[in-house]
């Protein structure tokens, strides 16, 4: 397989990706992995400096990934999140069509 198919096979561009906990460990490896491959994420995290921290780098590195400080055991902060990602979302899309939520 050509570089170049493979770089097609493995596209996520114009997919859109939420990432909860995305500053550490798996979940900070999931973004890197899904925006690497060109997909928009948006990650929360409790943590609003690592947050910001992680923004900073994902942007030096041409990556397109916003963030929210969220806890995600709170109800309220979760559904919060989701309005908000409605609005981030491409209008023509629906929430589970070509987005993906980690």
């Amino acid at each position: 397989m050509s570089s170049r198919d493979r770089e097609r096979r493995w596209s996520l561009r114009g997919l859109t990706a939420l990432v909860a906990g995305g500053t550490k460990g798996i979940g900070h490896a999931i973004v890197e992995e899904l925006a690497g491959l060109g997909a928009t994420i948006h990650t929360c995290a409790r943590n609003e400096v690592d947050l910001n921290d992680c923004l900073s780098q994902w942007e030096k590195k041409g990556f397109q990934v916003t963030g929210s400080v969220c806890g995600v055991v709170s109800r309220t902060q979760r559904e919060e999140l989701i309005n908000k990602l409605i609005h981030l979302i491409k209008p023509a899309q629906t929430l589970g069509e070509h987005n993906t939520f980690i």
